[in-house]
């Protein structure tokens, strides 16, 4: 979330309010403030399991709850259901998405969509480097899973490591807007994948698939690398379908 306010300042107006205008600037500048914590609390007791999946809360609960004033909680509110993870009622309450078949099976096609193109450019443009150090860090995870297996000390760095190759990969086409979209994407996963159970397998399983596109990369072969992208989104959804 990502809120500017727009320079409509009129010299004339300033000059007949003297001090007031900075100071109501410094009020607007802190109501968006609020509203970007609202917005990162709300996602983090979200994905935290503090608000569950598929709940009905009061606003007056939400403010307890998050610890801003109501008018950036509202604006925060809008942005998370422009967003499509919630739905306000008009006077009564605000109804949380819950993931399911159908979420899930859509965002996986719309990754598909948003990754496919990305994935080719990424394959014939990533430096050399970034790759090496994709592939080194896979490398250590799975060694780190074949000595130790899965384990909740290595989770944190399982999730970031899918997170920094897809953002990577998207990355690719310099598109911010493309960006703004994959992160709402990244957010239904999240959602979708709050109930969840890894497993060493099942981790094994992903890693390589990433090591498949990588090599793909690597090799210069953006055919290759779709195509590794495209079964690797396919195992995903089923493993994820497991879910439901």
């Amino acid at each position: 979330m990502s809120r500017k306010r727009s320079d409509r300042s009129d010299p004339i107006a300033s000059q007949a309010t003297g001090a007031a205008e900075p100071a109501e600037r410094d009020v607007e500048t802190v109501t968006v403030s609020l509203s970007e914590v609202a917005y990162e609390r709300i996602l983090d007791m979200l994905f935290g399991r503090e608000l569950p999946a598929g709940a009905f809360v009061s606003q007056n609960d939400l403010v307890k709850l998050i610890g801003v004033p109501v008018a950036p909680l509202r604006d925060a509110l809008r942005v998370l259901q422009t967003e499509g993870l919630l739905t306000i009622h008009p006077r009564s309450g605000i109804r949380f998405l819950k993931a399911d078949f159908e979420l899930a099976r859509n965002t996986y096609q719309l990754r598909a969509i948003l990754e496919r193109p990305a994935v080719r450019v990424f394959a014939e443009t990533a430096e050399p480097a970034l790759l090496d150090a994709l592939v080194a860090r896979h490398e250590r995870a799975i060694e780190a899973l074949e000595r130790d297996g899965f384990t909740q000390a290595i989770a944190p760095e399982i999730v970031a490591i899918d997170a920094a190759l897809h953002v990577e990969i998207i990355a690719a086409l310099g598109n911010p807007l493309i960006v703004s979209t994959h992160r709402r994407v990244h957010n239904y996963l999240q959602l979708i994948r709050l109930d969840r159970t890894l497993s060493t397998p099942i981790v094994m399983r992903t890693l390589r698939e990433h090591m498949t596109l990588l090599e793909a990369c690597k090799a210069r072969d953006a055919d290759t690398a779709e195509t590794a992208l495209q079964a690797h989104f396919s195992n995903a959804l089923q493993r994820t379908l497991g879910i439901f």
